[in-house]
């Protein structure tokens, strides 16, 4: 286990006992752990399967591509307004796990199935909307249209939520021109 998945581990915080029980599901499961985004995250062949998610009021795993995982009992739950393919199940205690763990085992096993035979998330029709201002600057400004149009999916995705949220026309405008350097070096909203 690397050093930085060590000191995560040891340190003392909020729900170490539920992230201790989760870890211990997924490392059964065969997958590979790294700390990424400063949590533990579970991998197959590389690919990114669950994350457990320490939050204020629960501790949450993730799985990536929650979307396609087969949930009868609707157990899985929305990531967030936002999320296209994420879903997660949230705990409280030890209990709830303990009580869960059958289905998370399922969840597991089937995630690192659909991760194997390379099931692709479907395509999202909706996309969001440039707004004007965008479209304004990027006439005047071909380099950050260029950029733009390179980053990811994801990542244009969400400087587009964070551009439309704005109310006002000049709030916009200065999200667009404060974003400017990060979309030109390729990073996404919230990379440093």
């Amino acid at each position: 286990m690397e050093s930085r998945m060590q000191n995560y581990l040891q340190k003392d915080r909020k729900w170490k006992a539920e992230i201790g029980q989760l870890r211990e599901l997924a490392m059964a499961a065969g997958l590979s752990e790294e700390l990424k985004w400063g949590k533990p995250c579970y991998t197959s062949e590389g690919k990114n399967i669950v994350i457990i998610q320490p939050f204020k009021d629960s501790v949450a795993l993730m799985f990536f591509k929650g979307v396609l995982l087969k949930d009868p009992n609707g157990l899985l739950e929305e990531q967030g307004p936002n999320s296209r393919s994420a879903k997660r199940l949230s705990f409280r205690n030890p209990e709830e796990i303990e009580e869960k763990r059958i289905a998370i085992q399922e969840f597991l096993k089937e995630a690192v199935d659909i991760e194997n035979r390379g099931v692709q998330l479907p395509e999202n029709q909706e996309e969001e909307r440039l707004p004007p201002e965008l479209e304004t600057i990027f006439e005047q400004d071909e380099p950050l249209r260029s950029a733009f149009q390179k980053l990811t999916p994801g990542r244009r995705r969400m400087y587009l939520i964070h551009f439309n949220e704005a109310q006002q026309e000049a709030t916009r405008f200065r999200r667009i021109e404060k974003s400017r350097p990060k979309i030109i070096a390729g990073k996404g909203l919230n990379e440093r």
